[in-house]
């Protein structure tokens, strides 16, 4: 059994992607919230994208779980280049077009990774990550973007940057069987 955790919200004024920005107050009440529907579930271990607002969150399951956690760079965020970190406001004045969902499938962020490029990436890591993990209880605590990726691998429906098809919440939890 897999887990799949969205880490707790981050700096609403800032892009995501591969910020160096953790988690906001709100965002360490969420995953504080959420840390209660795992205390059953019989986790053997966590994984976790080591960006920090997912670094944070995981490290705070850890700590209630009693368990340590594996960082994997793999399962981090599109690399959104020089945007990552970048306050909205500024991007949208220096970067007015520029939005995942109207790059092409092989165009790349300004020194980051294309659609295409993300996809295959987590593909890649989730397929050695359900055969590394099979018969165990495992959390994987990631980002919004890499969950959509996973869920759309695992319902076996064609992956898309200009939709995104399953919307999870801030410390959402999603389990896959």
């Amino acid at each position: 059994m897999i887990y799949l955790m969205r880490h707790g919200s981050d700096d609403p004024d800032r892009l995501g992607g591969w910020s160096r920005y953790g988690l906001t107050e709100e965002g360490i009440r969420q995953v504080n919230a959420a840390k209660e529907k795992l205390i059953d579930k019989n986790i053997e271990k966590i994984f976790s994208s080591d960006l920090k607002r997912a670094r944070e969150t995981a490290e705070i399951i850890a700590e209630f779980l009693g368990l340590p956690v594996t960082f994997s760079p793999q399962f981090r965020e599109t690399n959104n280049g020089v945007l990552a970190g970048m306050l909205k406001a500024e991007a949208k004045e220096k970067y007015p077009e520029l939005y995942w969902s109207a790059l092409d499938w092989t165009q790349a962020y300004p020194g980051g990774e294309s659609p295409e490029a993300f996809y295959t990436r987590i593909e890649k890591a989730w397929r050695e990550f359900k055969t590394n993990t099979k018969n165990k209880t495992v959390l994987l605590v990631s980002h919004g973007g890499v969950m959509n990726v996973i869920l759309c691998i695992e319902k076996n429906i064609l992956y898309t940057n200009k939709e995104m098809r399953f919307q999870i919440s801030n410390a959402g939890i999603v389990c896959i069987k």
